[in-house]
């Protein structure tokens, strides 16, 4: 089969399309034929091996990177592995998987995997896992996201951000968000009734009494994003704008800081690869059967093109997720 195979930390052009061996499953495990896949922040920060200290923290990143990336899958059943029975050969699928998806075939333990909906392409169910399950623990987990409640939105064109824009509104609360002024359209087409925009405007002097915080962008400095909050409501953070040695690791810490200094509880929100990410897709699965959430697609691309996909979702900025369509 084709893959994209990196051998050492770097740039996109790093990445090689090669010809590997196909996997075998073995029990527990499900061959997929991958479809479509997309890019996350996750999959540079592996490629990239940043930031460097995150190498030393249990980060995850290892002393080399892991030979194929990508974490997001969309496609249909190959082959089953010794102890499987929830699928079958050709059925539809999507999850998060650790790595693998950057490739014609990937096999991935059967619990990653749930059915893909059939409101969903491939491209689109392949732009959800990543985004779409951090999206939903930070909204209904971390956030606490109830009807009637205020949530402010700081990088709300983003990947996540146009997942957590539209799960906070389907889930009752009023949206606003905070992205550049040449989105303002799009996150409120999803929707968000007032917006900031950082280019013109400072959130953290005009915006005030939300119940949430949802940070993703990690512009503002944290004591200054939290005068947005009510006394008691949250700040929830996604990672934040990336660094070379520390960051965004010392604006999660600052976060988890100041909340306990001050009655606005803090949740630093992550995701569990496996039967909790299973867990989550399922449960988004009827919002996109009813309409309520949509995949947002800033761009398409082909498979051999998918180092070209990695580069622009590094320059940032991209209005929802990056979909490389693999066949």
């Amino acid at each position: 089969m084709k893959a994209y195979v990196i051998n050492a930390f770097g740039p996109p052009e790093n990445l090689l399309l090669s010809e590997v061996d196909k996997p075998v499953p073995g029990p527990g495990e499900v061959l997929v034929r991958v479809r479509a896949t997309s890019i996350n922040p996750y999959d540079w920060h592996h490629m990239r091996g940043e930031p460097f200290v995150a190498r030393f923290m249990g980060g995850g990143l290892g002393r080399r990177p892991h030979p194929i990336l990508g974490c997001d899958v969309a496609g249909e059943v190959a082959a089953l592995g010794p102890g499987v029975s929830a699928f079958r050969p050709g059925d539809a699928v999507y999850g998060l998987v650790k790595h693998g998806s950057f490739a014609e075939y990937l096999c991935a333990p059967a619990e990653n995997l749930v059915a893909k909906p059939a409101a969903l392409s491939f491209e689109q169910a392949a732009a959800v896992p990543m985004a779409g399950v951090t999206a939903r623990v930070a909204v209904h987990e971390n956030a606490g996201t109830a009807p009637g409640g205020r949530v402010l939105v700081n990088g709300a064109s983003g990947g996540v951000g146009t997942f957590v824009v539209q799960l906070a509104r389907a889930a009752g609360a009023e949206v606003a968000a905070v992205c550049s002024g040449r989105n303002a359209e799009l996150v409120r087409s999803l929707g968000a009734t007032e917006v900031y925009d950082y280019t013109a405007q400072d959130f953290t002097r005009l915006a005030r009494g939300f119940d949430a915080l949802v940070d993703i962008a990690g512009s503002p400095p944290v004591r200054a994003a939290r005068r947005a909050l009510r006394p008691g409501g949250a700040y929830v953070v996604v990672g934040g704008n990336a660094g070379r040695w520390l960051r965004p690791i010392d604006h999660i810490m600052a976060v988890q800081l100041t909340g306990a200094l001050t009655r606005q509880p803090s949740a630093v929100t992550g995701f569990g690869i496996g039967a909790d990410s299973a867990r989550h897709l399922t449960e988004l699965a009827p919002l996109f059967e009813n309409g309520q959430v949509t995949p947002v697609i800033a761009r398409r691309y082909a498979f051999a093109e998918l180092p070209a996909a990695v580069r622009f979702v590094e320059a940032g900025h991209a209005p929802g997720k990056v979909v490389v369509t693999v066949a």
